[in-house]
């Protein structure tokens, strides 16, 4: 099937009529094409966007309530065929797809929905000089955004919805890997009543859809999640023309573990927390720090239960680890684990490809644990996003926290202890936009989200999505 752009509600091929394979990561194999979209398709976007800005950012809270809400209710009564769809395009156990990814889209509509009606506006008395200021909060105008493909419609929505609730309108490019829940999402925003123009999807290659989509003169903010390579590019080309830039980025995540853990929930997390979505999320504890005291231990029970997991296809029910996205992706991650013994580590279990029956030209890996014995080597420096985590032991809470801090990255980090005062102590110290503590992945869509170093520049979630989608002007009035 060929999919195609969302350009002011209507589904349209690209304008030079150029396409992209797109490959079903379980079996390796073509399933259908995408735009490749250029700088016309992109215009078309953006005409279409500042048309139906006026109109879109005067409409009162309350419809733009209304609409957002019924495209979160649509997701939900549309979850099993976006969750098929959403697993053939990415590879990930569709049990995944259907009990996070979709659910999460539709909450992320739904947040923003309520959210908007409660983002209120400051004033402030100058008492004594007889004056009030107060601050408006008034849309951007048209803004990019720009998503990955580990968790496309949830990171995809994450991004939209806020923009939309703000009162934007916005230019949007999903990853050419994984499009499909994204062009879906256009048929449910015609199905909601959202007005043609304020939301224009345009599918294709960072290289050409999205560069022109950043370098578009008039698009004057972009939200970005991806690699940190590529946000340092989006920053080099935005920055000088002055864009609103959020950038959510890579991370190299450490799950420090001390003695005095829940053992039993630590290691049942840290499973999860190792190979979620075959290692393919951003917060993923790539690097784990166990206290040497049950470090033995640890590496035993640890090897038994990944070695349990079962690699398969996604729409095996008891498939707990699916396919990697691509080809590309699987040979970059495979690498790492060809050199393991020259980056100075060791395999301990997994690293090898798997054959899959039915599936066999798909792009399947078992999970990787790795011993280290340096924090310093690359196998803990950079980041793989796949399914492979790094152990070593550590003695000290001084030591094991310059190793978690002694990286490039800081977006996340997990630690484990029943200690309050070694919580509140390394909670502060740790280098990290979040920090969980006894859990992973328990995410509050009221909180702030982003990471330091370079893991990002700004963050997203909560209010702080709203703010970032907005401009605030300051109003003085001066009385008798």
């Amino acid at each position: 099937m060929k999919i195609l752009n969302y350009i002011n509600g209507e589904f349209l091929a690209p304008i030079a009529d150029r396409w992209i394979d797109n490959y079903d990561p379980s079996k390796g194999e073509v399933y259908g094409q995408i735009p490749n979209s250029e700088k016309e398709d992109v215009e078309k976007a953006y005409k279409a966007a500042k048309e139906a800005f006026p109109t879109w950012s005067n409409t009162t809270l309350d419809e733009r309530s209304k609409i957002l809400s019924k495209i979160a209710q649509l997701i939900s009564e549309k979850l099993e065929d976006l969750a098929v769809v959403e697993s053939r395009d990415n590879g990930k156990p569709l049990k995944l797809a259907k009990a996070v990814d979709i659910p999460r889209a539709s909450s992320n509509f739904q947040f923003f929905a309520n959210a908007i009606t409660q983002f209120a506006a400051e004033a402030h008395e100058s008492v004594g000089l007889d004056a009030m200021n107060f601050t408006l909060r008034q849309p951007i105008g048209v803004v990019g955004c720009i998503s990955p493909w580990n968790l496309p419609l949830y990171l995809f929505s994450w991004k939209i919805a806020p923009a939309l609730a703000a009162g934007n309108c916005v230019v949007a490019k999903p990853s050419e890997v994984t499009p499909m829940t994204a062009y879906l999402l256009g048929e449910i925003c015609n199905e909601a009543g959202l007005p043609k123009g304020v939301l224009n999807i345009v599918h294709g290659l960072g290289t050409t859809t999205g560069q022109a989509i950043v370098e578009h003169p008039n698009i004057k903010a972009i939200s970005f999640t991806g690699g940190t390579k590529t946000g340092a590019h989006i920053a080099s080309v935005a920055a000088p023309m002055f864009k609103k830039l959020s950038l959510e980025l890579g991370g190299k995540n450490p799950n420090i573990i001390f003695a005095d853990c829940d053992y039993e929930n630590m290691l049942r997390t840290t499973v999860r927390s190792s190979f979620a979505n075959q290692g393919q999320i951003c917060l993923c504890g790539s690097r784990i720090f166990v206290e040497q005291s049950i470090y033995e231990q640890f590496k035993t029970d640890f090897i038994a239960a990944v070695s349990k997991l079962k690699v398969g296809n996604p729409f095996d029910a008891d498939t707990n680890v699916g396919a990697l996205v691509s080809k590309p992706h699987l040979e970059k991650v495979r690498s790492y684990i060809e050199n393991a013994e020259a980056y100075g580590g060791t395999v301990l279990c997994g690293g090898k490809e798997v054959t899959v029956e039915g599936s066999e030209n798909g792009y399947y890996l078992q999970p990787t644990v790795i011993e280290v014995k340096d924090n310093s080597c690359q196998l803990n420096q950079e980041e793989i996003f796949g399914p492979i985590v790094t152990i070593m032991p550590f003695v000290t809470e001084e030591e094991v926290l310059a190793m978690a801090n002694d990286v490039s990255y800081g977006l996340s980090a997990t630690l484990w202890t029943s200690n309050l005062n070694r919580t509140m102590r390394m909670s502060k110290q740790i280098q990290a936009g979040i920090v969980w503590v006894n859990t992973w992945l328990l995410r509050d869509l009221r909180t702030p989200f982003g990471g330091v170093k370079n893991s990002g520049v700004g963050r997203e979630g909560g209010f702080e999505a709203l703010r970032f989608f907005t401009e605030p002007k300051n109003i003085c009035i001066k009385y008798d």
